[in-house]
Order: structure tokens, then C-alpha cells, then sequence
């Protein structure tokens, strides 16, 4: 079964999976305060946003314990990110643009890791790939639940769809035996030019023409 190499820099792929959760969880953060949850509501939400995605993938998978329940680091992360916001939230507020940037960092980084993972249990490519998108988008999904809200992936962003073509880049090139960390960041820079050129052109899915019947 194709994996990635072993040279690999895991302790830098780790920090970077930290980063990605950071950020997901101050979006997460942000939304609980805008709905005028309290301190629980606000670590809730940054938690189910940062790692939601990552437990949804490991469960499918077959992995368990989840990652995030066996290293620390992953759950304090999120946590600290919905402190901070909580207490902050002015100041981050303010910074919404530069956390979309990040977010698309953090979304390409998501959707090959997870996809990775995933082909190590034994998945093939076009699952796989599914999973590196759950990975990315799951905990913004719960988060919109939670909070009462539409997805944001259900709203017309170019969200979930350069998160899947990265994913699936990543999948083909280890399967193709190319080595790991050229075809981690292929995919993963596919993904992030993507989302970055969707936020700035203002790119949106189709939408159905009209008014549909209710």
C-alpha cells in the first residue's frame, strides 16, 4: 500500500495541523460571540470547529481514539484559540479578513492531510479524497449546526470544491508513487490558490436561476 515517506518533516506537519486548528476554532470563537454565547458556548464552538472535522474523519476511518483525544496539544489549541477570541473578540474581529487568509491556509493543509490518513487505512483514491474534505469542512459544519445557521458550505462559497480537488491531487501522486512531500504540497498549494482566488474574485458556486417553489 503506498504511504508517505518516512522523511518526511512530521514535527513541521504537526505544527502546521496546530496552526490550521487555531484558526478554524477562532472562526468557530467568532461566531459564538456575534451570537452572544457565553464563555462555555464560546470554547464549545472553537473546539467543534477545530477539530470536528478531524474526529468525523477518524471515526469513518476506523481510527481510533481519534488523533485529538491522544496527543494534548490538540485539544488545548482550540481552546486556548476560544479563550483568546472570547476575551479579545474586538481586536480579532477587526482581523476577519487577514483569518480568511489563514483559514485557506489551514483548509489546504487539512485537505491533504486528512486524505493522507485516510489512504493509510486503506481507503481508495476517490474516498480518500472525501475524507480529506470532511476533514477540512466538518467542523465548520457542526459549528453552522450548532449554531443555527446555514453551512457555509451549502451557501455558494468555493469552499468544499478546492478542498477536494487538493485532496485528490495528494491521492493520485502517492498512488502514483511520486514522493510524499511534493505531492502534500501540490495538492496542497491547488487547494490554497484556489480558495485564495475564490475570496478575492469573489467566485461562488452555481445557484439555481429564479425563484424556487416552495
Amino acid at each position: 500500500m503506498p504511504t508517505v515517506q518516512a522523511t518526511e518533516p512530521i514535527v513541521t506537519l504537526v505544527v502546521l495541523d496546530l496552526v490550521g486548528i487555531f484558526v478554524f476554532a477562532v472562526t468557530g470563537a467568532i461566531v459564538a460571540v456575534r451570537k452572544h454565547l457565553d464563555l462555555f458556548g464560546c470554547l464549545i464552538l472553537a473546539v467543534t470547529t477545530g477539530l470536528g472535522g478531524g474526529f468525523m474523519r477518524d471515526v469513518l476511518i476506523g481510527a481510533s481514539p481519534p488523533a485529538a483525544l491522544t496527543d494534548w496539544r490538540y485539544l488545548t489549541v482550540p481552546m486556548a484559540a476560544g479563550l483568546l477570541t472570547f476575551f479579545f473578540h474586538p481586536a480579532v474581529g477587526r482581523m476577519e479578513n487577514a483569518i480568511n487568509v489563514f483559514d485557506a491556509f489551514g483548509l489546504s493543509v487539512f485537505c491533504v492531510s486528512g486524505a493522507l490518513k485516510a489512504l493509510e487505512y486503506g481507503l481508495g483514491p476517490l474516498p480518500a479524497a472525501l475524507m480529506g474534505m470532511v476533514t477540512c469542512i466538518g467542523g465548520g459544519m457542526l459549528r453552522d449546526l450548532l449554531a443555527g445557521r446555514v453551512p457555509v458550505v451549502f451557501r455558494a462559497e468555493l469552499y468544499a470544491t478546492p478542498a477536494l480537488a487538493g485532496a485528490f491531487i495528494a491521492v493520485l501522486g502517492i498512488r502514483a508513487d511520486l514522493p510524499g512531500v511534493a505531492v502534500a504540497i501540490t495538492g496542497a498549494l491547488v487547494c490554497l490558490v484556489w480558495r485564495l482566488l475564490a475570496i478575492w474574485r469573489h467566485w461562488h458556486a452555481p445557484m439555481p436561476r429564479g425563484n424556487a417553489a416552495v
